[in-house]
């Protein structure tokens, strides 16, 4: 786990009504600051700098999701020491996938996991691979822990942290053989989308944790920020697109969601870029995936390549 455990770590401000009335970060000792992790919710929450791209929903657990959480996240749950909210992860901090799982064996990481379904059944099918769910909301994550019990496996952690953070200190370098980010928030309406989280600072970020050849595989059902992943990926010098020129025209998801209108303005202008991958097999079918099927909406994946 640790190299720096929790206790050897001076307290930070639970949140923003304990931070100091200046606004400042919190200070050591010294009265110097202390570091801010690249991306965190220090510098990107706590102090407006720039939005996050979640806000906090309810975190209370009753019934069996509380129950699940007493009984078991001391063992399923990664317990990282915090630097300035409840889903940060302090920057010295550095998982150590050997010794959490017992074993060495490829990594993949699901951030926004959400109830928990896509990691579960992909554990389940790939006993050889160790699986990270990382979430911020409480509830969310004790119900993947209950799955997690149900299917008894013992290849899958959860951590509840913000995603920058994870990716920018907390995962050594090169450590993940694949990332998957699954219909994130899609902060549809126009003066919301700087709160998208895949955007040009985020890709660095996973070509860091990513080993090379790692695959980044995402999916969305938002016409518009499937283009915004689709032009990310091509504008990092880390990624190649694996299904770069594939499905355009009349084959492009894009194309299709154009002419229905469904989700943006109804246009019969066609697709020329394309990009798009086959639904990733691996994606179990959520309750969430198939309301977006209900309500008449494309799903686009993609899937990229660290250089």
């Amino acid at each position: 786990m640790s190299e720096n455990p929790a206790s050897e770590i001076p307290a930070a401000p639970a949140s923003a009504a304990e931070l100091p009335a200046d606004g400042r970060a919190p200070r050591t000792a010294d009265g110097s600051a202390r570091p801010i992790t690249p991306g965190s919710q220090a510098a990107e929450g706590t102090y407006r700098a720039q939005p996050v791209s979640f806000v906090r929903r309810g975190t209370r657990l009753q019934g069996r999701r509380q129950q699940a959480w007493n009984d078991h996240s001391d063992t399923l749950a990664v317990d990282v020491p915090r630097h300035i909210a409840d889903t940060s992860v302090h920057p010295d901090y550095v998982f150590d996938a050997e010794a959490e799982f017992g074993r060495v064996a490829p990594l993949v990481v699901e951030i926004g996991s959400g109830l928990g379904d896509a990691v579960v059944h992909a554990a389940k099918e790939n006993p050889d691979k160790d699986f990270l769910a990382v979430e911020v909301y409480t509830p969310g994550l004790a119900q993947t822990i209950q799955k997690i019990v149900t299917a008894q496996l013992n290849n899958v952690r959860v951590v509840q942290a913000n995603a920058p953070e994870v990716l920018s200190t907390m995962l050594p370098a090169g450590s993940v053989s694949q990332v998957w980010v699954f219909f994130p928030d899609p902060w549809h309406k126009t003066k919301h989308n700087k709160r998208r989280m895949v955007k040009d600072t985020f890709a660095p970020l996973v070509a860091r944790v990513l080993a090379e050849g790692g695959l980044w595989r995402l999916a969305t059902d938002w016409s518009t920020y499937a283009e915004q992943i689709r032009d990310v990926g091509a504008s990092s010098a880390d990624f190649a697109n694996v299904h770069d020129g594939e499905r355009t025209g009349a084959d492009s998801p894009l194309t299709e969601a154009r002419l229905s209108g469904v989700d943006c303005e109804q246009s019969d202008e066609p697709d020329t870029v394309g990009g798009w991958a086959p639904r990733f097999d691996g994606r179990i079918l959520t309750s969430f995936e198939n309301k977006a099927h209900k309500a008449g909406r494309v799903i686009f994946d993609l899937t990229f390549r660290r250089k």
